[in-house]
């Protein structure tokens, strides 16, 4: 595989948009390597949708689009970023608060956590924000047949 791939797409903020976000990673993480069945992307996937849902439903109809950037370097590291141009960076809500909505972020957090990697926020200079998790690779560097055989 090459030592660098990159893919992004740019969604409408809009609810729809998150099974968009959900479809277009686990789409393109299966053409880098990985099975859409497997637990890594199950839990990609609930981090997408957590991520995208925030773009959506916390930036108040003040971003009207959210872009996805996805990057794996040298089938180590995997980076997924969910830019919106809402300048509020999401906040960290304590444990006891009772809500029904608003812990997506703790959610976020832990999934990273759980995989060994990290979550940031950066701002953007654009006077956005930039939601991203980076994650170890772990998915065989030979592809897997059909008969669950390494392939050459």
């Amino acid at each position: 595989m090459a030592d660098h791939l990159e893919a992004s797409v740019t969604l409408p903020s809009d609810p729809a948009s998150v099974s968009a976000a959900r479809t277009y990673v686990i789409g393109t993480l299966a053409e880098w390597g990985l099975p859409a069945d497997t637990e890594a992307a199950e839990t990609i996937r609930l981090i997408v949708s957590e991520l995208a849902t925030n773009a959506v439903q916390h930036t108040f109809g003040q971003s009207p689009t959210f872009t996805v950037d996805i990057q794996l370097d040298r089938d180590e590291q995997l980076r997924i970023g969910v830019t919106d141009s809402h300048p509020r960076f999401p906040k960290r809500l304590p444990a006891a608060v009772q809500q029904d909505n608003g812990r997506g972020m703790v959610i976020i957090r832990w999934l990273t956590a759980e995989c060994g990697g990290k979550l940031r926020v950066r701002p953007t200079r654009e006077g956005g924000k930039t939601v991203s998790i980076e994650l170890p690779w772990t998915v065989p560097a030979e592809p897997v047949s059909a008969a669950g055989q390494q392939e050459p």
